[in-house]
């Protein structure tokens, strides 16, 4: 007698006879992937999905090596502007701080001729001491200049300055080799000038020198004194720091 066997067993012996069956006959083998071959990828195929996912991933990376270029020429870029905003904010920096010098050397000088003048009157009323005046510009030419200020004094015996004996005095500088006979004083009157000037002539006749340069510096001189200055070829400043001497 016959017994029918269920689909689960018949399952259950394909699962366990198949496997020898497809190794040992070609027939049975080739029919099996026959029958499967719609279920997986040919070599084939295969071959070409994996040529594809690499082109593909070829792909990805050269676009993504692209948007990194182009992401570092941006950073590159922002980095030469930001230098460059760096730069114009330095500049402009430097340009306001050499602005500020310029005003605060202005207000300086401006202040030291305010003293000058101020020293003068002074000077002039009797408030101050002439050599403490003197004392005062000389001081300005030294530091704004860079040179030695002395102080010539000799005998006139013959009196050819003052009509008669007596000392001789000013300033005399020498710079780069330039010799310059100079007078400061808080006011000059026209008289004085030519004293100034019969002061010069002693000294280039004691010592066989010309004076390179003459100059008168006060800031208050009289304007027959300036005629006279010009006509004899002195050189007249206001202020130690109009005088125009090379700075050191």
């Amino acid at each position: 007698m016959q017994t029918q066997m269920s689909q689960e067993e018949i399952k259950a012996i394909i699962i366990s006879e198949l496997p020898k069956i497809v190794e040992k006959d070609p027939d049975i083998r080739r029919y099996v992937l026959d029958i499967t071959r719609g279920k997986y990828a040919n070599k084939e195929k295969t071959g070409d999905r994996i040529d594809r996912i690499l082109g593909e991933l070829k792909q990805d990376r050269e676009e993504n090596s692209r948007k990194w270029a182009a992401q570092e020429k941006k950073w590159e870029e922002h980095r030469k502007e930001d230098a460059a905003k760096w730069a114009a904010q330095e500049k402009k920096w430097e340009e306001n701080q050499r602005v500020i010098e310029k005003m605060v050397a202005s207000v300086e000088a401006l202040s030291k001729k305010h003293d000058s003048t101020i020293g003068a009157l002074g000077a002039r009323w009797g408030l101050y001491s002439e050599s403490a005046f003197r004392n005062g510009l000389k001081g300005i030419l030294e530091d704004s200049f860079g040179v030695k200020v002395e102080r010539y004094q000799d005998v006139d015996p013959d009196g050819k300055v003052f009509g008669r004996p007596d000392q001789v005095e000013m300033d005399v500088i020498i710079h780069n080799g330039t010799l310059i006979l100079c007078e400061i004083k808080s006011s000059v009157s026209w008289e004085e000038m030519y004293v100034f000037w019969r002061k010069k002539e002693f000294y280039e006749d004691k010592h066989g020198r010309k004076a390179n340069r003459v100059m008168v510096i006060s800031p208050m001189v009289d304007e027959r004194a300036k005629k006279v200055a010009q006509e004899l070829g002195i050189e007249v400043f206001g202020y130690a720091e109009d005088v125009d001497l090379p700075k050191p």
